[in-house]
């Protein structure tokens, strides 16, 4: 590397949406004992990125200011740490950086080695970053808490999955049908074939008076719900949902997380579970290969270079992307 800095894209202090982001020279990062420092090709942005910015998560993240926000990066090795074993300058990787420190909005990151792992050639990197959050939500939602055995050798069941066309529910219905599902899924109007398209076996809008109800078209009730929206309260899932039916809110507000402890303490069959994503490498080398074999794919809604990054993070905001918003430096 000819030069110490790096262009990156950072935030000094909470709030200020889009209009806050500043584009700065910085030092490149060197990586630690078990770090890599990465190459940044792309980087994905998830409605986290966005919340923490907002304040929403404070005073846990971000660890401090000035903040450079983004997690979900692939890109290609450049320098190891001493105790790196498993990887090596060359290797294209996708890695997943902490929402305390964040990182990925620049042109250098650094990963650690027990959250890296190798991209094979067959995969773009657009595809790569766009995994971390998003499609390992879908998958621990699916596989850990409903039960869907992805090899499709578990008995059939009905999923529910709002939001559809998004980041996480985008990859949720196609990864639930690689399960023995019959999946319902939410979205608007605008986006039903698409999600029929990812193989959702009943599409309905949102808007509607159905869609609000969240009444299957065919009339089953559901085992699990990969819940991606906001703003349905528990009194329109309960009738929907068989005796032992979970919803699991990926993204639990107070409401949420007291209809769960009310839930319990009731002994209630029916639960609603807040899921907060935990990283495991072996999950993201599994979506990796699902990518490489054509059995799922990334759908991008719109990519951006580094110096319009604001304007991806306004799209983020906005709440509408269909599929994932990448970033490429």
């Amino acid at each position: 590397m000819t030069s110490r800095l790096m262009q990156a894209v950072l935030y000094e202090a909470y709030g200020g949406g889009s209009a806050a982001l500043k584009h700065a020279e910085v030092p490149i990062p060197k990586p630690k004992t078990d770090e890599v420092l990465v190459k940044v090709e792309a980087v994905s942005l998830n409605p986290i990125d966005w919340k923490i910015q907002k304040g929403l998560i404070r005073p846990f993240f971000p660890r401090k200011f000035p903040h450079i926000p983004g997690t979900d990066v692939a890109g290609e090795v450049v320098e190891v740490g001493a105790g790196v074993k498993s990887l090596k300058a060359g290797d294209k990787v996708v890695t997943y950086l902490s929402h305390a420190t964040g990182g990925g909005l620049a042109e250098y990151a650094v990963g650690k080695e027990s959250v890296t792992v190798y991209r094979p050639p067959e995969v773009t990197a657009a595809d790569g970053a766009a995994l971390p959050v998003a499609a390992l939500t879908a998958h621990q939602a699916l596989t850990q808490v409903a039960g869907v055995k992805l090899d499709g050798s578990g008995p059939q069941s009905n999923i529910l999955i709002t939001a559809a066309s998004g980041g996480v529910g985008h990859y949720a219905v196609q990864l639930a049908k690689l399960g023995n599902t019959h999946v319902t899924a939410t979205c608007g109007a605008r986006n039903i074939e698409f999600v029929k398209s990812l193989g959702a076996d009943e599409v309905i809008d949102y808007r509607t008076p159905e869609g609000a109800a969240l009444k299957s078209p065919s009339g089953k009730k559901y085992d699990a719900v990969v819940h991606c929206a906001s703003g349905i309260p528990w009194s329109v899932f309960e009738p929907n949902l068989s005796p032992n039916g979970k919803v699991i809110d990926i993204t639990p507000t107070p409401a949420a997380l007291a209809t769960f402890a009310f839930k319990k303490l009731t002994f209630s069959k029916k639960q609603l579970v807040p899921l907060l994503m935990s990283f495991k490498s072996e999950n993201l080398s599994y979506l990796i290969n699902l990518i490489k074999e054509r059995k799922l794919k990334t759908v991008i809604d719109s990519r951006y270079p580094l110096s319009k990054a604001e304007d991806a993070w306004a799209k983020s905001m906005d709440g509408h992307a269909t599929g994932k918003i990448i970033v490429e430096p």
